[in-house]
């Protein structure tokens, strides 16, 4: 008989799925309960203990700042020719459809690679994400093209770099398996 501990995380693990704004209901993230979830996050593995990861929380008033800006880096960035003010639209919304947005950023240390720093800090992130899913909060992780220009928004240090945002909100969709490509096409045995 398998653990019983082993079937729990199995099955967050397979059940975990990007969960978009539009599906989100309107009920605020608890700051304990972030906290909560990024303490999980925090436990990612890191090689010389170097912890890169840092987040950024907007949530209230946050979240129409960071709307504000991102559509403003958009607007800013995009040739009038490219320019969809839908898009516009859509960027500000989606970050106010959430309960709460996080930055995540890498602090790169000089000591390692940059590679495994930033495999460190997407550790931390799939630790959120599980954390989350298991509370019952949707989540996705977005990296749109404008994300390189929000350093001083961030207050980014010579050494940071914004990886994305993470979308999270309640929400009421029903659980489900991802759609993968069997894993033992993906297996070379060599014994």
């Amino acid at each position: 008989m398998q653990n019983t501990v082993y079937q729990v995380i199995k099955q967050a693990i397979k059940q975990r799925r990007a969960i978009f704004p539009p599906s989100y209901i309107k009920k605020e993230i608890p700051k304990t309960l972030l906290v909560e979830l990024l303490e999980c996050a925090n436990t990612a593995p890191t090689h010389k203990l170097t912890q890169p990861w840092r987040f950024i929380i907007f949530r209230e008033n946050g979240r129409e700042k960071l709307a504000d800006q991102l559509a403003e880096q958009y607007k800013t960035h995009t040739s009038p020719e490219q320019f969809l003010q839908k898009k516009y639209e859509n960027t500000r919304e989606k970050v106010l459809q959430s309960g709460a947005v996080i930055a995540i950023v890498v602090s790169y240390s000089g000591s390692l690679p940059q590679w495994e720093e930033l495999a460190a800090t997407a550790c931390a992130v799939q630790n959120l994400w599980l954390a989350a899913s298991a509370a019952g909060i949707g989540g996705y992780w977005s990296s749109p093209g404008t994300v390189k220009y929000m350093g001083d928004f961030l207050s980014l240090a010579a050494n940071e770099e914004c990886l994305g945002f993470f979308y999270m909100g309640f929400h009421d969709e029903s659980a489900r398996e991802a759609t993968r490509k069997p894993v033992l096409e993906k297996i070379q045995w060599e014994e």
